[in-house]
């Protein structure tokens, strides 16, 4: 190995034990049992770590090092670049208090879901966590409100009240875990004996955590004054380090009006000429009525999504329709040549309660250092606490179609096979620190690509819900920015997301929440693909250019909507798709340099 290497080896040791909740996702199980410093002490460490090896880092220079190596000296001083920024200017553990809740659930279920290591000695490590929950809420006492600058989010109180019970509820599938384990027809004779251990840690962390809540409602909700938005100069800040680039609000908004418009004149053509299938016994609006010609345009779109968002299965099946789904789409994948779908094992099932309120939908992959490990594709089930018509609403939007386009992107060929890919991928730098701008922008672009080469091509209402998934793409950079840095109400949101974007009224609102829960990710998903196919654009050149096509940068004309390139000279889909995440999951203009060298 190279002494540059030896050198990752050790920054990525010394990261883990900083990080032990982040080292248990990406695999390294040495620090199971631990979680990080959430005091002034560990702070102060992070950032020494951070300011160190910056240093050291910056001193390899470029003759001294391979191609490969370059890239991840770059990757890895840029997340330090961010690590600081986190700890510095945004501050989220002194403001957010679902941060603590998300950290605790995702310390412990993975230690019950995923299968690396014997039971016994997962749920030790499971014990050890929970019996650390007290330090890790103590120490998220002192830090909330502890930021001059940002006064804690209410918004953030209110869903950590909320979420809380979801976390103790891990303490109770552990123990569940453990007791059918000891209590089975084989009995587990080291999980017997751990048992005692595992009861008396899971009544002290649900103890902690009722505690904690109690102080949630009466100390800091009261004192939770600010609203979760970061302002525009804050806002500015973290997306240079979400997308590792210069883009500004102003390119991405332009872009966003530009996709929107464009998205919004295919959905009225399509939805103009399925009506008579979709509403037969309604004549198609007119331009004559109320409103105009936009008017009429928005009733036709409204009136025949509506009419699909009715073609959905019950909530309780949702789950089975997933794998149903997913079972046909790898088909297609396999029998169209699209990619080359991968053996690790993938499992669809309901959401952990504890990370409900994040979203409809999620993948939770394992880590690059858990080989062979199965991947989750979650489906959330409606609140018990909703009413039929917001349940209603809920499964209009989570239509079959909508949940095919789903499944394309949590599933294959999205999150989980690009994940898997990115598992594979040699450098563990670009493994580790995966860019959330490159996993949901390929999410995005992979699933039009499907649609592009002819995914049930004989349902034109499957494309319209497509424009409509992908339309929620655009509006979600357009609130991200209005919200955070240009004063967006609620009202303008909703109007943007349930008018312009077809949206259900349901999702638009769980959508507003998660927008100021978060920041700049919810623009991952628009900018992402749009990088994603301007990569393949300039790829798609290259590609005529090299067998001689005169017509060179001409041949690959700039689509009327974001894909639908059709065919070009020398170029082969399944060539670029696997080549794209070949190489881990790099901030994109990083992978931009190490496919064009540029």
């Amino acid at each position: 190995m190279s002494q540059f290497g030896d050198r990752v080896d050790a920054f990525l040791s010394e990261f883990f034990h900083l990080y032990p909740v982040d080292a248990t996702a990406i695999g390294m199980h040495e620090v199971d049992g631990e979680w990080p410093d959430l005091g002034a002490a560990g702070r102060s460490a992070r950032l020494e770590f951070a300011d160190r090896w910056e240093l050291e880092l910056r001193a390899f220079a470029d003759g001294a090092l391979t191609t490969d190596e370059r890239v991840d000296r770059d990757v890895l001083r840029s997340e330090l670049a961010e690590q600081r920024f986190d700890e510095t200017e945004l501050r989220e553990d002194a403001w957010d208090a679902l941060g603590y809740v998300y950290l605790i659930g995702g310390g412990i279920f993975p230690l019950l879901a995923r299968e690396f290591a014997p039971l016994a000695q997962r749920l030790t490590s499971a014990a050890a966590r929970l019996e650390g929950v007290p330090a890790v809420l103590d120490a998220a006492r002192a830090e909330l409100g502890s930021f001059p600058a940002r006064a804690p989010s209410r918004l953030h109180t209110e869903m950590a009240i909320k979420q809380l019970p979801g976390v103790a509820s891990l303490a109770d599938d552990a123990v569940a875990q453990a007791e059918a384990a000891a209590n089975g027809v084989a009995g587990d004779p080291a999980v017997a004996a751990l048992l005692p251990r595992l009861r008396a840690a899971a009544d002290i962390a649900r103890r902690a955590i009722g505690e904690f809540g109690e102080w949630l409602s009466s100390d800091l909700l009261p004192r939770s004054t600010g609203d979760g938005r970061l302002g525009p100069e804050l806002y500015v800040r973290k997306l240079r380090h979400t997308f590792r680039s210069d883009i500004t609000t102003d390119t991405i908004m332009t872009q966003a009006r530009v996709e929107y418009d464009a998205v919004r004149g295919e959905m009225i053509s399509i939805a103009r000429a399925i009506w008579a299938d979709w509403v037969p016994d309604e004549p198609l609006p007119s331009a004559t009525g109320d409103g105009g010609r936009d008017a009429a345009d928005s009733r036709t779109v409204a009136a025949v999504t509506a009419a699909i968002g009715r073609a959905h299965h019950p909530a309780s099946e949702l789950v089975d329709y997933c794998r149903e789904s997913y079972r046909g789409i790898v088909e297609f994948c396999r029998s169209h040549d699209v990619i080359a779908v991968p053996d690790e094992p993938l499992e669809i099932d309901w959401t952990p309660p504890f990370l409900r309120e994040f979203a409809g939908a999620m993948f939770d992959a394992p880590g690059p250092l858990d080989k062979g490990q199965k991947g989750f594709y979650f489906m959330t089930p409606p609140p018990d606490d909703w009413t039929a018509e917001q349940v209603d609403s809920y499964l209009a939007e989570e239509n079959d179609r909508q949940i095919d386009l789903t499944t394309i992107h949590e599933g294959t060929p999205g999150h989980y096979l690009q994940l898997v890919y990115s598992n594979r991928c040699p450098s563990l730098v670009r493994a580790v620190f995966g860019s959330g701008a490159f996993i949901e922008g390929w999410a995005v672009y992979v699933t039009q690509v499907m649609m592009d080469l002819g995914f049930k091509a004989d349902d034109p209402a499957l494309m319209l819900i497509h424009w409509k998934f992908y339309l929620r793409a655009i509006t979600n950079a357009m609130i991200d920015i209005g919200i955070h840095a240009r004063s967006m109400t609620q009202e303008q949101a909703m109007d943007l997301m349930v008018t312009g974007g077809f949206q259900e009224e349901s999702e638009a609102t769980k959508k507003w929440d998660r927008a100021r829960l978060t920041s700049t990710q919810l623009s991952t998903y628009f900018v992402g693909s749009m990088e994603m196919w301007s990569l393949e654009r300039e790829r798609r050149i290259r590609a005529a250019i090299a067998i001689g096509d005169p017509r060179g940068a001409a041949a690959v004309p700039a689509p009327r909507v974001v894909g639908g390139f059709g065919e070009t000279p020398g170029f082969s889909y399944r060539e670029h798709l696997e080549s794209v995440i070949a190489h881990g999951s790099p901030p994109i203009p990083v992978l931009r340099r190490i496919l064009m060298g540029s």
